[in-house]
Formats: structure tokens, sequence, C-alpha cells
């Protein structure tokens, strides 16, 4: 209490005020009951125990969850959520980051198909009053076209209102206002210290010069941000639009497979579209933001201070400026829309032959082929230098013109409307108004003359800077359509792919096995392998038809039925094979829908570590399939599961075919397709191997010409073997009707082994009939000379028959 009271009279104000708060606080807690004390002692406790307890739980689960991400990292792997969501963790600084990766859902991509494709066309999707989507093939330019496809790629980029990518938007144009707002501080502060400098102010000048640098540090880190935030909204952009694609490409209607193989709309180049293309229009498309959007404040605002200042003289002159400068540069402005995409697409072809080159490397280098693939590269690489450098002397005439009007020009009207509140007062607005008062002295007049003028400068440099780039925005806009036409022909082509949706031009019929004339059924829910009347074709790209191999092939196969596919070279063995497993259209008949079944990435593929432990399979089991496979060896050779190398060129050909069957082993589908599987394996192990299939219950469809394989197949189906008029044959394996089929194969065999000498006369004759050569009066010439000496002093062979036609005739083949 005496310390209290110590306090209460001390000379120190803070001292006094503490002394009374203690007092007054000592005073309400007397007034508290004793229950009331203790439920706050009772909930400080509880509120200590359980922050601490939280605060465990978050640091134990916190620490886990790094443990969790570096073990993955190590492996290359993730978590799958229940909404088939992914979570991978990546490196970040000295620990990992976790990231989610949400799948675009299927409502969303038939949402979408009404902006990618004709709406007219897709059934269920829209009503026929849709306006029509512009086709893809439009040319890109400033037009609707490109309005309708950029609001089409922006519904993905920026999904709702609520994304990330509003935010990021939201936050650039804050800094992109904050610089519009910087720039007229600047103006004003360059006039201000301007004037005292000629006035001879010092303490003035100098606190100027302490407010620039302030101001100038404040604008540098403003610049900075507008810039990162820029490259954000485009890695944003493109985050979207890669994972929309992969999405829309990579998935269980084999998109990947069919764009290529089937479509044709996007050439052999989808990952220059993936790729270049996509990064391009990304940081054009960001870009546009600031581009266009901040020049036109910048516009707007300027034109409003300068309209104060100068008076609407001045702004009629800048308006009309503006229009004029847009005029001529829009008259006489290159297309370069659709120069960039003509340049995009001759990049990607350039980029496809030295693709070509590296896959076939080892059949180039076995061919010597070198020299002519060299030729290739060098006139790809011409036509591209050639059309590239034809822009570049566009963009040289186009950039002189620009600079002379937008520069030069454009700064000699400023000073013009600039001089108007001096030589013409009453126009000049308020910058005019001290002029015609002619009060004041001469030297404070000149002082403002010379304030006015530089902060209406300043202004005019703004303004011709913000309308400059708005002029440089044209160019920009043709380059960004020429990326949107190339990024949306991409989606549209995917949409067409993934919808199926092709029909052919309207008033006309579509081509005979085109993708326009798919008329097939797919059986679902059938157990087995079942063909009925389906034509073997080899598909066109579309829209042209395809080549008929079989015209109508019929056969069923149930559950523990093995079926044996043979017949000559090219006659459409491994086309069954694609039809059944979805790769190429039934254009007629029906088959049944087969769902996708499939050392540790290697023997588990298609699946991933994630599928392989939500299954509950362990490295034990891959142990004992490749025992099976007999390649039980190979995690000790190659130093374990997790070691990486090149298996193509690490395996031999049988291992890559044992591989090929551990994975059959692993997958254990009801049923498989072995094309040519085991054609590198030796007799023994092949029966092992299937053996070893058919015990797990898988049901076998092998395409081979090794005639050993019947003992473990049911049927056969020989193809281009079958009876007179027919294109191929179906028995079962053991039956009088099959061992006389193969007798009569036999028999044709002989019979054609007979004829070989006489094919062989036969070639001989045509080869002397095509020597000769004959005179404009119907008689032979003779031979020169040299040539029948030549021939006198060849040395006779025992035979004249050619190395080629031996080998032939020894297989049975001939080359007649």
């Amino acid at each position: 209490m005496a310390a209290q009271s110590t306090l209460r009279n001390s000379h120190d104000p803070f001292l006094a005020l503490y002394a009374h708060y203690v007092s007054m606080l000592r005073s309400r807690v007397r007034g508290v009951s004793r229950l009331t004390k203790l439920i706050s002692t009772l909930a400080l406790l509880l509120s200590i125990v359980g922050t601490g307890y939280g605060t465990t739980k978050w640091w134990r689960r916190r620490r886990a969850e790094k443990e969790t991400g570096r073990r993955l990292l190590r492996r290359n792997s993730g978590l799958r959520g229940k909404d088939g969501s992914r979570t991978i963790y990546v490196p970040y600084r000295e620990a990992t980051s976790k990231v989610t990766i949400h799948p675009t859902k299927p409502t969303t991509f038939d949402a979408h198909r009404r902006l990618f494709l004709q709406p007219q066309r897709v059934a269920g999707v829209t009503d026929g009053a849709t306006p029509q989507v512009p086709p893809p093939q439009t040319k890109p330019g400033l037009n609707l076209a490109f309005l309708h496809q950029f609001l089409s790629l922006l519904n993905i980029m920026i999904p709702r209102w609520s994304s990330k990518e509003t935010g990021l938007l939201l936050s650039h144009g804050v800094f992109l206002m904050l610089r519009t707002y910087l720039s007229l501080v600047v103006a004003r502060l360059d006039g201000e210290i301007v004037r005292d400098l000629v006035a001879g102010n010092g303490k003035a000048f100098l606190w100027g010069i302490v407010k620039w640098c302030g101001i100038g540090s404040f604008a540098s880190y403003t610049n900075a941000m507008i810039k990162f935030l820029q490259s954000k909204v485009s890695i944003a952009f493109r985050t979207r639009l890669t994972r929309y694609i992969h999405d829309l490409y990579l998935n269980d209607h084999l998109n990947y497979y069919k764009l290529s193989n089937l479509d044709g709309g996007v050439g052999q180049g989808a990952d220059q579209f993936i790729t270049q293309d996509l990064t391009l229009f990304c940081a054009s498309a960001a870009s546009l933001y600031s581009s266009l959007g901040k020049p036109f404040v910048d516009l707007c605002v300027f034109s409003y201070q300068l309209f104060r200042s100068l008076g609407p003289l001045a702004l009629s002159g800048l308006m009309a400026n503006y229009f004029l400068t847009a005029t001529i540069l829009r008259k006489l402005s290159p297309p370069f829309g659709k120069l960039k995409a003509v340049e995009g697409r001759r990049e990607g072809d350039f980029r496809a032959l030295h693709s070509r080159l590296i896959a076939n490397a080892e059949e180039v280098a076995f061919y010597g082929g070198d020299q002519m693939e060299r030729h290739f590269l060098d006139k790809g690489f011409r036509e591209l230098k050639h059309w590239m450098e034809g822009i570049y002397s566009l963009k040289i005439r186009y950039n002189m013109l620009e600079d002379f009007v937008l520069k030069y020009s454009w700064s000699a009207f400023g000073y013009l409307i600039t001089s108007l509140p001096i030589f013409l007062p009453a126009w000049g607005g308020l910058g005019g108004a001290p002029e015609l008062l002619e009060s004041g002295e001469r030297q404070p007049r000149e002082r403002n003359r010379m304030k006015d003028f530089i902060t209406n400068k300043r202004l005019m440099l703004s303004l011709a800077d913000a309308g400059g780039r708005m002029m440089y925005s044209i160019k920009d806009l043709s380059e960004l359509a020429g990326y949107t036409s190339r990024v949306y022909t991409l989606i549209s082509t995917l949409h067409r792919v993934h919808a199926d949706a092709y029909f052919p031009p309207p008033g006309t019929r579509p081509e005979l096995y085109s993708l326009s004339d798919v008329q097939g059924t797919i059986h679902k829910g059938f157990d087995g392998v079942r063909l009925e009347h389906v034509p073997v074709v080899a598909p066109g790209l579309y829209p042209m038809g395809g080549d008929e191999l079989i015209e109508s092939l019929s056969f069923i196969v149930h559950s523990g039925e093995h079926l044996l596919i043979t017949g000559p070279n090219g006659i459409g063995k491994s086309a069954v094979a694609r039809i059944v497993a979805g790769l190429w259209p039934t254009y007629r008949g029906l088959r049944p829908y087969l769902s996708t079944g499939t050392l540790r990435d290697q023997v588990i593929y298609p699946h991933t570590e994630i599928d392989m432990k939500d299954a509950g399979r362990r490295d034990f089991e891959l142990s004992k399939v490749l025992e099976e496979a007999r390649l039980g060896y190979l995690p000790d050779r190659e130093g374990g599961w997790d070691t990486r190398k090149d298996w193509k060129d690490v395996l031999s050909g049988g291992e890559k075919q044992r591989m090929g069957i551990a994975r059959l082993l692993y997958h254990e589908p009801r049923y498989a397709f072995v094309d040519e599987g085991t054609s590198a394996v030796s007799s023994d192990v092949e029966g092992l191997l299937y053996e070893r299939a058919k015990a797990k219950g898988i049901t076998l469809i092998t395409i081979s010409t090794r005639a050993s394989l019947k003992r473990y197949h049911t049927y056969t189906l020989n193809l281009g073997l079958g009876e007179v008029g027919e294109e191929w044959d179906f028995q079962r394996i053991g039956t009088e009707s099959e061992k006389s089929s193969v007798e009569k194969e036999l028999h044709e065999l002989r019979e054609r082994l007979a004829k070989v000498e006489i094919w062989k006369q036969r070639r001989q004759e045509i080869e002397d009939e095509l020597n000769k050569v004959w005179l404009e009066n119907g008689d032979e010439l003779p031979p020169p000379s040299y040539s029948e000496s030549a021939m006198e002093d060849e040395p006779v062979s025992s035979t004249t028959t050619k190395p080629a036609v031996e080998d032939s005739t020894a297989t049975g083949k001939s080359d007649v």
C-alpha cells in the first residue's frame, strides 16, 4: 500500500497512471465472487492445456507429413484421394511442399463442349437456336472468331470468381492502379522541384529531392510487383490449361492415340501445341491485362488531368490525334496474327523432323541415311528461315512508321498542346487563368509557367506512353490471335475426338469407312470376345476413308477358351486386336466393350506405386511374379526395385517379352491379347509361361505364325487361308475339319513350291524383255560391243539364280 501511495503521489504522470490502473483492477477483483474466480482459473488452465495439446498435435502431424513427403519424393510417388485427386510432394527450399491436383470433372467437359464444337451437331448438348461456333480453320486475326476463341479459353483459365487466378488478377490490377497514381504524384513533384530550383529555394528543393527518392523507391517496388504478378498470372493460366488438356488428352477414351492416328486435326505436332504454343499464348494473355487495361485507365486519368490544366481544345486535339494514329496504324499493320500462326506451324514441322530422326536414329544409322536426313532438316529450316525473314522485313517497315508516329510526332504535338495556356490563355483551361489575370510579378509568373509546363509535359509523356502501349497492343493482339487460334484448334480437336463428333459436310454423304461412317455396335457387359460381321479396316485420317483388310469377320471366344490368330504378314492379325481394344473403330457389326486391365514400375505398368499400395500389393508379390515369368534374377542383377535405368536398352529381346508376360501375371486380366509376345523366347519357357497364364484364369488370344502354339489354345482363326471365296477360317483345334484344313494348307504350299521353277523362268523372260531397246521403226537396238566383250570375259557361273530368289524358294515364298 505504501508503494502504491508513493506511486500515486509521484510527479511522473506515467507512474501515476499505472498506479491508478492497478488500484482500479484490485477493486474490481475484490467485487468478484469466489465461484467466478474458480471458473476463470479453470478456463485459463483449460485454454493453456488445450493450446499446448493442439500445438503438439499440429507439430507431430506436420513432422509426419514432412517425413511422408521426403519418403514419397525419393520414390517419385504420391497419395490418391477418394475424389480422384492426387497429392504429390515437390522439393521446396530444404523441405518439401504438398501440391494437390484435382482432375477435371466429366461434367466440365460436357459443359465446355458447346464452346469448342458446332452445337447443332452434338446431340443432347445444346438446342438448335444456339449460335454456331466459328470453325477452327477460320483465319486468325482481330475478328469475332478471335473473340469467341479467347473467351472460350478464358472459361478454362478462370473457372470461377473465387479461383486463385481471380485473386492474382485483382492484385495485379491494384498495383497497376497504384502505378497510375504514382505517375500523377511524380508529375506534380517534378514540376515543384523545377520551380524551386529556378526560384533558388534550397530548402524546398532538398525536401523535394527527399520526397522524390522516397516515391521512387515505392514506385520501383510497384513496378517489380507488376512484373512478378504478371508472371504468376501466366503460370496460373498455363497450369489450368495444361491440366485441362492433359485430362482431355490422356484418359480411358484413348484420345492421345486417336488424335494422331485417326483424327489428324493437329497433325503429328500435338507436343508442340501443348508445350510451345500454350506457353506463348499464356504469356501473351497475361500481358494483355497490363498492355490494354492499364493504358486505358491511364488514358482516362491523364486526359482528365490535362483537360483541367489545358482546357477542352487540348483534349479535343488529343482525341483526334488518337483516332488518326489508330486508323493509320490499323490500315498499315501487317496480318501479324496469321503470320504468327503459320510461323508456329512451321516451327512444329521443323521440330517434328528432329523428333523423327531421334526416334529412328538406329534405322537411319543402319541404312546410312544421314545425308538424306540432313537434306530434310536443311530444307525444313530453310522454309522456316525464309518465312521468319519475311516477317522481320515487314516488322522493320512497320516499326519505323510506328516509332515515328508514336514517339516523335506525338512529342511535337505534345509541345503544341502544352503551349496553349501561354499563347492562347482563353483556351488553356485552369492553366490559362493566371495568364488572364495578369497579376503578380513577372518572375513568379515565369516560375509558375515552368512548374505547370513541367507537370503538363510529364502528364503528356505518360499519356503518350499509354497511347503508345495501346497502339503497340494492336500488334500484340494480332500475335495473341495467332496463339489463340493454335490453342483453340488443339482443344476443339480434343473435344471432337472425345465426343466422337465426326459428321460429313452438309449436303454430302459420308465417305465409306471414314470416321463419319462408323455404324458398329458396342455390346457392354458381354463376358467374352465377340465379333459379328465386323469389317477389319485400317482407318484413314479424318475425313478420308480407310482401307478394307477383311470384309466381314465373326467369332466368339468365351472365358476359359483360348484363340490363336494366324495368317500371312499384312493380312490384318494385329488389326483384330486393335478393333477389340477400341483403338480402331467398329465401322459395322458388333464388338464387346472390354475394360482395360494390365521390377516395380516396369512390372506394374500402367499402375503407379499409389495404385499398387491401394490394391494391397507388396514387393514380395512382385518377386513371385518375376519368378513365374522366369525373371526372378532381375532385382539382384540390376540393384533392387528402386533402380532407374533405360530399360529398353538394358533388357534383351527375350527379357522384354517375358516382362510383358510378368505384367500380364501381375494384373491378371480376364482376357489378354498376346501379339508375337514369345517369339524371342525358347519353346520350353514359352510353354511354361502359357500354362502359368492359363492357370491364373486368363483367357489368351494370341497373334502368331508359330504352329507350335496350337497346343495351348482352343480355337484357331486363320486369316487369308480360308475356303475359296472366303477371307478367314475359324475352327476348333483338334477336330477333323481343323486337321483337314491343315492338310489342305500343306497341299497348297507344296503346289506353290512346285511352281517356283515356272516363276523363275517367267521372271527371266520379263527381265529379258525389259532389257531390250526398240527403235522408232520397230527394230531392236543391238547391245553395244563393250557389253559383249565384257560378257565374254566374265567367268561362267554354275547357276544364274539370284540369292534373293534362292532364299525365297527355301522359305516357300517368291519375289514375283
